[in-house]
């Protein structure tokens, strides 16, 4: 968690806060659509010790672009190719800043 300068504390973007009904309502998507792209590998939402799943805010960004990909026209298997290639770019970028 990262304070505020407030006090109040506000989870950092990679902690699934988020029940599934939430997610869903947050990006206009079914609760159904959210299984199924997890299903399909696009996204792995963090899960309690129960099981019940927990989307972060990144999560849901990541539910966002899903859907910009799904308007553009692509399936899901179009949608996995172009996220792993974005996370890779991501990451290449990370390790590049990183290097001396």
């Amino acid at each position: 968690m990262v304070e505020e300068p407030t006090g109040s504390a506000v989870p950092d973007d990679d902690r699934g806060v988020y029940g599934i009904s939430v997610a869903a309502e947050l990006t206009g998507m079914g609760t159904q659509n959210l299984r199924a792209y997890e299903a399909h590998g696009l996204l792995e939402p963090a899960r309690t010790g129960g099981g019940t799943r927990r989307y972060s805010a990144n999560d849901l960004h990541r539910l966002r672009r899903i859907r910009e990909l799904l308007a553009a026209g692509l399936n899901l298997a179009g949608i996995g190719m172009v996220l792993r290639l974005q996370d890779e770019n991501r990451r290449l970028r990370a390790e590049k800043e990183a290097s001396p």
